[in-house]
């Protein structure tokens, strides 16, 4: 090999050199995102490395790991239902479920169930629960009077479900409710009697106040006459007659006075104008 051969291949060795660095580095680390952890898989080692969940950040590892990657924040997956109602009516479920996984736990989560956990555990349990809640109650309550109660129901079960698989649940929420034509129809035709009905109590209530009022109006004015008839005797009356014909009598103005041609023999006060 000529002296200019091998000055060429000097030469180069270091550009060789850089670009199997490059190669070989690039495999050597993991970009974990902001809201997610890591869990490493050890290829030759224990496999899944417990008791260490990795931080957001890049982190370096021999090309033959890898990191499992997971979404640690708040995640909303929407589950569309065909339900049973306590008397066998089918009624359509829209449901949204907020979750996320145990951050702390994801080693766990990751040896126990792996990172398919949605599919594999969440959703059945989901819609497990939701077919066991929802049997218990009415088509109307379903779809009108006991849907948050129905929501909450669910949230605490599930709960008390995934928390043993590593996952938390936020919320449960009944977004929308699809029920047979003819019995939204009965339901509404009933909401209406219910609402006839309470407008026809506050009536008669109103009624009855109102007539309890003049019940103690006319016994007050009764009692007022009562009162004031026994008071008015002839001797009190011809007083004031006396009275009143005396303070007329003073006054100035024209008339003419008739003694006892009134009755009692009270007189009489005819005035000129």
């Amino acid at each position: 090999m000529s002296n200019e051969r091998q000055k060429q291949i000097r030469r180069l060795l270091p550009l060789a050199a850089l670009v199997i660095a490059a190669f070989a580095t690039t495999g050597c680390g993991t970009k974990i995102p902001s809201g997610h952890r890591g869990v490493l898989y050890r290829t030759f080692g224990a496999g899944t490395e417990m008791g260490k969940v990795y931080p957001e950040g890049f982190n370096w590892h021999f090309p033959w790991n890898s990191y499992f990657v997971y979404r640690t924040q708040q995640q909303e997956r929407k589950e569309h239902l065909e339900v049973l109602s306590a008397d066998g009516a089918k009624i359509q479920l829209d449901v949204s479920l907020l979750f996320r996984p145990v951050p702390e736990m994801i080693d766990s989560l990751q040896i126990s169930v792996g990172p398919n956990y949605y599919n594999d555990v969440v959703a059945p349990n989901l819609r497990g629960v939701v077919r066991s809640v929802v049997g218990q109650y009415k088509p109307e309550e379903i779809y009108s009077t006991k849907r948050d109660e129905i929501a909450l129901e669910i949230e605490a079960k599930l709960r008390a479900e995934l928390v043993k698989k590593y996952v938390v649940i936020e919320r449960v929420i009944i977004r929308d409710v699809a029920l047979p034509k003819r019995i939204v129809d009965a339901i509404n035709s009933k909401l209406e009697a219910l609402q006839e009905a309470e407008k026809m109590e506050f009536v008669i209530l109103k009624e009855t106040q109102e007539a309890e009022r003049k019940r103690i109006e006319a016994g007050g004015i009764a009692d007022f006459q009562k009162i004031v008839s026994s008071g008015l005797t002839p001797q009190f009356l011809r007083w004031k007659g006396i009275e009143a014909t005396r303070e007329l009598a003073q006054s100035p103005n024209a008339k003419i006075v008739v003694i006892g041609g009134g009755k009692d023999g009270l007189p009489l006060i005819l005035g000129s104008d």
